[in-house]
């Protein structure tokens, strides 16, 4: 009888339950990691209601915190008991994806040609990290070990959150002096504006219409706050930059709405820079896009992965240059996850990221 441990799996949409299951079975490029700390994503929303298929029996998660438990033979440069984390997205680097300097796309292992998105794999195509243990696949190219000091919270947003929303100040050019917008200030928006304000940009407007999350915005380093309630941002941030528009929008929500903002308030030349996951057709508007002569660039990230992407994240948080512990507002053990997802789907309590505390 193998040894089990507790999982959250994906039973049907609307359903997402505390099983057992077996602790995984490495093999040798693997390593398990006994997760210590673990969170929920806006992603695992939209697979928690079925607008992101799984298959049914999948654990979820990808965002771990915990210890080597287990070691694959081919793995070298670890030690069994280290505290490490792997990211949301975990490639291989032997995929033509990764071989060509996109890693996120890591495409290789889709029989049936190349899929976007292949390098997410955790809560997607393999079991996830919202378990007591879970596998993390080529572990020597994922696991990154934990800066003595640091605590999981600290570095809990590292895998994904921080991640992402960083690749959106990234993939923008942000240069020193821009003037940058941010709409939405959930996780990732927060974590857009604080890499911002780390890319050296002159002012930073955040958006948002809840009160605690423009709050949040001015302390990762928004200068301004819109709230969408109140003021038409687009002509908000027209006067902010004297007419002149932005030269950097970042989209961090998903919603034709907050996507045409973002256009509109572009400089000529300017770049919307999307993060946000999109569930039905966008549309340009005429007039936002110049007819097609604005000089603009739209361009899109996924969450960028691997130890070097996670050792980087994790020197921010050391150096302290940015302290992510605020967001953590909200606590529950593993065993008590269909709670949290009750509470983080619902928004409720001013919530912006839960820790589930697994060991």
């Amino acid at each position: 009888m193998p040894a089990m441990m507790k999982a959250a799996i994906f039973v049907e949409p609307g359903r997402i339950e505390i099983d057992d299951k077996p602790i995984p079975e490495i093999g040798p490029n693997d390593a398990l990691m006994r997760v210590t700390t673990t969170t929920i994503c806006g992603t695992d929303i939209h697979i928690l209601k079925g607008e992101y298929p799984v298959e049914r029996g999948l654990t979820i998660g990808h965002e771990p915190v915990g210890i080597i438990e287990k070691l694959g033979a081919n793995v070298q440069g670890y030690q069994e008991g280290q505290r490490v984390i792997a990211g949301a997205i975990c490639p291989s680097f032997t995929s033509y994806g990764c071989q060509d300097g996109c890693s996120s796309q890591d495409g290789g292992h889709h029989s049936h040609g190349y899929k976007p998105m292949g390098g997410w794999r955790f809560g997607n195509t393999i079991d996830g990290a919202q378990a007591e243990y879970l596998l993390v696949p080529d572990a020597q190219a994922n696991l990154s070990p934990v800066p003595d000091g640091l605590t999981d919270e600290q570095v809990l947003m590292c895998p994904d959150i921080m991640s992402t929303g960083f690749a959106g100040a990234e993939a923008g050019g942000i240069k020193i002096g821009d003037t940058v917008v941010v709409f939405a200030q959930g996780p990732i928006g927060l974590c857009a504006t604080a890499g911002a304000r780390l890319r050296g940009a002159g002012m930073i407007i955040a958006v948002d219409g809840v009160d605690e999350r423009l709050t949040m915005a001015k302390q990762m380093g928004a200068d301004v706050t819109l709230d969408f309630r109140k003021v038409d941002v687009v002509d908000e941030v027209l006067k902010l930059t004297g007419g002149r528009g932005v030269d950097v929008a970042i989209e961090a929500l998903g919603l034709q709405q907050t996507f045409e903002s973002a256009l509109r308030v572009l400089k000529p030349g300017g770049t919307l820079s999307s993060l946000g996951v999109y569930s039905e057709n966008l549309t340009i508007p005429l007039g936002a896009f110049c007819a097609g002569l604005g000089d603009h660039k739209i361009i899109t990230s996924l969450c960028p992965g691997g130890k070097e992407r996670m050792r980087r994240l994790m020197s921010i948080i050391a150096a302290g240059r940015l302290d992510l512990g605020p967001m953590v507002t909200h606590r529950f053990a593993l065993e008590n996850i269909v709670d949290a997802y009750d509470l983080f789907s619902h928004q409720r309590d001013g919530v912006l990221k839960v820790a589930l505390e697994v060991s």
